[in-house]
């Protein structure tokens, strides 16, 4: 069986939104300096190219989280993988994430960051599945709201396959 993946969002789409994404961050965060904190493995791609297209001062470090399991559904239950190298504590924390669907891993992230003392935190997604919304979570910045779709490429995995195509495109599998 082979796949063949459909372009969803071609990659200078892509580059003009998160432009626009640092842009605005940096309005919000001007006079102060950004805790980025990206979720691994998934957003490397894009918080590596947001952060180049912020202006104000920003620190860097990586966390993973897993709910998946080897599944291509959440399972609700989610565990640090690996802890951050820095302490985020006092410090105005943007999370980066490359999708939210069902919420459950932002929400546990945004209370894990409170309890560690974080001055602030923020939530930044490459994409938003809202149709997949089982929990409430408030997202501060949105690249792409898509549809329920499996999608992969700048970072997205399926079966940690596809991370380095520089679109989002979607798997049709082929018989």
């Amino acid at each position: 069986m082979s796949d063949k993946i459909r372009t969803m969002i071609p990659e200078d789409e892509l580059d003009k939104r998160i432009r626009e994404l640092g842009e605005k961050i940096s309005k919000d965060y001007e006079g102060r300096e950004v805790f980025l904190v990206c979720i691994l493995k998934g957003a490397s791609f894009f918080a590596c190219e947001l952060a180049k297209r912020i202006s104000v001062p920003v620190m860097i470090d990586f966390m993973a989280t897993s709910s998946y399991g080897s599944g291509t559904v959440s399972t609700g239950n989610v565990k640090v993988v690996k802890e951050l190298d820095l302490d985020p504590s006092g410090k105005d924390v943007l999370i980066v994430e490359d999708i939210i669907d069902s919420g459950h891993t932002l929400n546990f992230l945004n209370g894990y960051f409170k309890d560690k003392n974080a001055a602030s935190v923020k939530l930044c997604t490459m994409l938003d599945k809202p149709d997949r919304r089982e929990v409430d979570v408030k997202v501060d910045y949105t690249g792409f709201t898509i549809p329920d779709e499996f999608v992969v490429g700048y970072g997205l995995d399926f079966d940690q396959r596809y991370r380095n195509l520089p679109f989002i495109g979607v798997v049709e599998n082929e018989g």
